[in-house]
């Protein structure tokens, strides 16, 4: 990278879950974990919760296999640097990225993750509804501590690894700034998200999260998505078996995400997308933190 080089960077966030977008449609990026980590500081960076690179899917060896059906690819990755499978309020944001940079029209959308190809519809309103693919509910759940008080945890993947406990009061989550023990710990060898939710009316809950990578974060489309299977499920309900569809409100701190799951097993989740700014890195500074 030269000191002219501009490389461009825009800011986004679903129910307040923010990301910076790093356009690289050609895949010539390189964004070691070091550098991520330092873009995504809220003081020293541009700050966010993860950062989304988005790239042809021809040009990146993870999702070459994917660019028949997916023009892009989602290259996610935590705040921490860490690479992660799947981020559903980030794939929300990518696809308005897609949008507002004319690589896309309102209207279905095929986006590349790690998880696979996850099919998106954006409507013009700002609303977007993401087809999250199965939630799949591994036998094998664990206990999940915080300040003496300990929960059993429901195990929902959604791509991703979530662990689901049923509380009280949100604020038995304690502050979420480190992972909150589990265990067993070989249920979730690679880490976990972790959501803490009470129940706010019928069909309506409210959830915090730790994710693993970027601590306490305003909202988790992944984890909205598996609390809303975990509480279906403990109430009784399973579109499986009834042929009907099931909807939950899930609250989180930056707002609400509508759950649907359908009864092919499919789960959808509906909410808003939102381009805040977009900028360039100054040339030295980012040269300075991709050299580590």
């Amino acid at each position: 990278m030269t000191s002219t080089q501009r490389i461009a960077f825009l800011k986004g966030h679903g129910t307040e879950n923010d990301f910076v977008i790093v356009p690289d449609p050609d895949g010539r990026l390189d964004l070691p974990a070091a550098a991520v980590a330092r873009i995504c500081d809220r003081r020293a960076g541009v700050g966010g919760d993860g950062l989304l690179r988005v790239v042809r899917s021809a040009a990146h060896p993870e999702a070459r296999a994917m660019a028949g059906e997916a023009e892009w690819f989602m290259d996610y990755r935590n705040g921490d640097g860490s690479i992660a499978e799947m981020c559903g309020n980030g794939v929300r944001v990518f696809a308005r990225y897609l949008l507002h940079a004319g690589l896309a029209e309102a209207g279905d959308v095929a986006i590349a993750t790690r998880a696979g190809i996850r099919r998106v519809h954006v409507a013009k309103s700002g609303e977007v509804t993401v087809s999250m693919g199965r939630a799949v509910l591994p036998e094998e759940g664990v206990v999940v501590e915080v300040g003496g008080r300990s929960w059993p945890a429901r195990n929902v993947s959604m791509g991703n690894p979530h662990a689901v406990a049923f509380v009280a009061d949100l604020a038995h989550a304690g502050e979420l700034r480190e992972p909150p023990p589990f265990h067993p710990a070989g249920v979730y060898p690679d880490g976990v998200n972790v959501e803490f939710v009470v129940d706010r009316g019928p069909r309506h809950v409210a959830m915090r999260v730790h994710e693993r990578g970027s601590g306490e974060t305003r909202s988790c489309g992944t984890g909205a998505c598996a609390v809303a299977v975990a509480a279906a499920r403990r109430d009784g309900l399973d579109p499986a078996a009834t042929g009907a569809p099931v909807t939950y409100t899930v609250d989180v701190p930056g707002g609400s995400l509508a759950i649907t799951e359908l009864p092919d097993g499919t789960v959808e989740m509906t909410g808003p997308a939102v381009i805040v700014a977009e900028g360039a890195f100054d040339a030295e500074w980012l040269a300075g933190a991709l050299a580590g």
